[in-house]
């Protein structure tokens, strides 16, 4: 026998002993006692195996080899249904045959360790606690990795939820680029649509409401002008107050962002006409649109914002907050680019402050021969 002494850690393993012949079991039974293990399960009847084995979860089965009924192959074979693919649960093989080619049979059939009798209790006792350290390591192991997954899988879902918060303040492509580098992004685009919504009578319908009214009234707004620049692929750049300003043909140029602008607006009235203000009445918004080059870029370094810049971006604010509730205000370059598919109504000339003098028009509706396709883009 071994002199050193059994670790604490194995003294607990459960020990699975088949074997038809009684005298086996009693001296394995005591050997193992002696050796200080304490948790060991036996039978003599090999159709018990398999129950015995469901009920104790051994660490290790002491597998016999030579049994009437069903023999140690058998055993083997329904054993193996019930250990899974990735875990370590050895099965030491104690026979009377040695021949190698029951030997092979048992080592390809499920053994991890094979013992001919007359067994060599010194040898029983490594084989024995060689197998249970490795199982030992290997549940370690296990359960290191499922630590390590559970991990990976926090670390994803972190990842997902911050990609999808910097898509809620960027459009996808900036925000890729931004990943790749943290350095000035800015670009120059030759033609872009602005256009600004602001809600009538806003100020004095908040100033009645609670906190928590205020913002659930503005999400409501705003959330239908989200699913409709969504839709029409407009890119929301941000909420002032209870204004709303979107860009079309940008980050990504197209050539119909005019168009797509305009079925927004048109949407947005339409959208807003059948709802009321909190106060009952009807809700009016205003629509100020303006086509020209912008400069877009990310600003800031802690929170980040993808904003415009240029006399586009100021021409469609005026328009804006020069424009009548419930109508869509609009300049003369958005009027000459879409004059043949949309109806206007001419405003005339009006003093724009720091702009002067305009002539502006106010978008009506479709064309009687334009037919209205969601999400159409000409250049695709």
């Amino acid at each position: 026998m071994p002199d050193r002494v059994l670790p604490e850690s194995l003294k607990g393993a459960a020990i699975l002993i088949v074997d038809d012949q009684e005298a086996n079991v009693a001296l394995l039974e005591a050997f193992l006692y002696d050796e200080g293990y304490t948790n060991v399960h036996s039978t003599t009847d090999a159709r018990q195996a398999l129950p015995l084995f469901r009920a104790v979860s051994p660490d290790l089965v002491l597998l016999d080899l030579h049994m009437p009924h069903l023999d140690g192959f058998a055993v083997m074979r329904e054993l193996q249904d019930w250990i899974r693919p990735d875990a370590y649960l050895p099965i030491l093989v104690l026979t009377a045959d040695a021949g190698a080619e029951v030997k092979r049979r048992a080592l390809t059939g499920g053994a991890r360790d094979f013992l001919s009798k007359p067994l060599d209790f010194e040898e029983v006792s490594a084989r024995i606690r060689n197998l249970l350290e490795t199982r030992s390591l290997h549940l370690q192991l296990q359960q290191r990795n499922q630590v390590l997954e559970e991990a990976t899988r926090a670390l994803d879902a972190e990842r997902r939820l911050s990609e999808q918060l910097l898509l809620n303040v960027l459009p996808e492509s900036i925000a890729e680029r931004l990943k790749q580098s943290l350095g000035t992004i800015a670009d120059s685009f030759d033609e872009a649509t602005v256009l600004f919504a602001d809600i009538a009578r806003f100020t004095p319908i908040a100033s009645r409401l609670a906190p928590e009214e205020v913002v659930v009234w503005l999400n409501q707004v705003f959330s239908s002008m989200d699913r409709l620049a969504a839709q029409f692929g407009l890119e929301t750049i941000k909420t002032i107050g209870d204004a709303y300003m979107v860009a079309s043909g940008l980050p990504s140029p197209r050539t119909d962002h005019a168009e797509a602008a305009a079925e927004v607006a048109l949407g947005f009235m339409e959208e807003t006409a059948v709802h009321v203000a909190p106060d009952g009445q009807p809700l009016r918004v205003r629509i100020g649109m303006h086509t020209g080059p912008v400069v877009a870029g990310i600003i800031g370094t802690r929170k980040f914002t993808y904003d415009l810049w240029g006399d586009t971006v100021n021409t469609a604010s005026r328009m804006e907050s020069h424009g009548v509730n419930g109508c869509i205000h609009v300049t003369s370059t958005v009027y000459e680019r879409l004059r043949h598919r949309y109806t206007f109504q001419d405003r005339g000339e009006i003093l724009v402050k720091g702009m002067g003098t305009m002539r502006t028009y106010f978008l009506t509706g479709r064309s009687a021969t334009v037919r209205r396709r969601p999400g159409e883009r000409s250049d695709r």
